[in-house]
């Protein structure tokens, strides 16, 4: 953290980036807690928390259809067109209750616009830090970055519940908004070059291309980002971490309902809370165990898994919300290392369709795995499913510990691209 510190200090475009990130990840911290405490708070029920679970994770699904036009469009402009949207449609929810419709529809209504909003941030992020950062420094800066989007915002999540225990959910989306227009303005102060040179006029790029040119050469793009992963070991990766998605979304999905079982909404956040510690501190070792090899990484999943469970019959909410907390630490972890990975083997110019296209091929469970979660707890009961979720960690853990390949791949800081049968030469679609 000393190294991610001074890049910060260093760095005034990096600063205000991992600034507005926060701003906007609390900000979505904030109405995810307070969307889905309301529709319990309403119905009662985890299929529909469930369901609007889903919805709010669709951009895990959709950001392949995002990744081009990250490539190709101003990336500052998306970033504050993005924080607008979001500021003012959660106001939209306050303003219901107000005037005495607020109804579980509403939130139906609202969830859908908010995803959209989000879509562009996962593929963007992995597409703008190598045009504000070193490349000998992205391990850092994934660090830095990680503490802040997996880990920071967990404050966020437990203030939420805590929030909302005192003052109501609609009450909290007034202070949603004022996050997103703090990162909006943050955002609109970056300057942004190219990889391998940073444009220190700001000025915008008049030879950027048309939203026509950009969807003309849509169909192009996704297959280059298809085609660089095909045949390699990342394949692999990615059905691991479909796999520990799905289970994520099944926990996402019933955790109000496993909250309120402990103690209500002020639990419910403090759950929420810990799962952001976990990866907080998992970001934070990131650059620690650069060195480590990866498959070992990998292997640590277990123990995450081991935690979960343990969470779940340990006799004491204080106790469940520590070991829950634990078990998202290799998971913070391993996504810092996954990230410089991408960063430091894949061409920078492909960078965005290739995060969109590996996030959407694993992202996918997490909104099928809260449709599915909402199901299973109406049917086992939400204990049950929650420990049941554990297995998609564990999953990780035995497929590494079978497959020799996986098991010895070397650190991320070491690896190069035959180590994960990654062509160096890929054919390039025209633009």
């Amino acid at each position: 953290m000393i190294a991610a510190g001074r890049l910060l200090r260093e760095n005034r475009d990096f600063r205000r980036f991992v600034a507005g990130q926060f701003a906007t990840n609390a900000g979505d911290s904030l109405y995810t807690v307070a969307v889905l405490w309301l529709a319990f708070e309403l119905t009662g029920s985890t299929l529909v928390t469930g369901a609007l679970n889903a919805i709010l994770l669709l951009p895990w699904l959709l950001q392949v259809f995002a990744g081009p036009l990250v490539d190709r469009l101003p990336l500052r402009s998306v970033l504050v067109g993005s924080q607008v949207v979001q500021g003012v449609v959660v106001l939209v929810l306050p303003l219901a209750a107000v005037t005495g419709r607020l109804r579980v529809g509403l939130l139906f209504v609202v969830a859908p616009v908010l995803m959209l909003a989000t879509l562009v941030m996962g593929p963007m992020e992995t597409a703008l830090l190598p045009r504000i950062v070193d490349e000998d420094r992205l391990s850092e800066a994934n660090s830095a970055l990680a503490t802040v989007t997996l880990g920071l915002d967990m404050v966020f999540d437990a203030i939420g519940g805590g929030f909302i225990a005192v003052f109501g959910a609609t009450t909290l989306f007034l202070v949603d908004s004022l996050t997103f227009a703090v990162a909006a303005v943050l955002f609109a102060g970056l300057t942004i070059g190219t990889p391998a040179n940073s444009n220190e006029s700001g000025e915008a790029d008049e030879s950027a291309p048309s939203v026509e040119s950009v969807l003309r050469s849509y169909g192009s793009d996704l297959r280059a980002g298809v085609e660089v992963l095909r045949g390699t070991l990342f394949v692999e990766l990615i059905l691991l971490t479909a796999v520990a998605n799905f289970a994520t979304g099944i926990a996402l999905a019933i955790l109000p309902a496993f909250g309120d079982g402990l103690g209500g909404p002020a639990i419910y956040g403090l759950l929420l809370g810990a799962l952001g510690i976990g990866r907080l501190v998992g970001s934070i070792l990131g650059p620690y165990v650069a060195g480590v090899p990866y498959g070992t990484v990998l292997l640590s999943h277990g123990l995450g898994a081991g935690c979960w469970v343990a969470a779940v019959v340990a006799p004491s909410p204080a106790l469940t919300v520590a070991l829950f907390g634990l078990a998202w630490v290799p998971i913070g972890a391993s996504g810092v290392l996954t990230a410089t990975l991408n960063q430091r083997l894949f061409p920078a110019d492909l960078l965005g369709r290739i995060s969109a296209t590996k996030g959407t091929a694993s992202g996918a469970t997490l909104p099928l795995g809260s449709l599915v979660g909402g199901f299973v707890a109406e049917a086992l009961g939400t204990t049950t499913t929650m420990a049941l979720a554990a297995g998609g960690f564990g999953f990780t853990a035995v497929y590494v510990l079978l497959r020799p390949r996986l098991r010895r791949l070397p650190a991320a800081e070491a690896a190069t691209p035959d180590d994960f049968d990654l062509r160096t030469e890929t054919e390039r679609p025209e633009p």
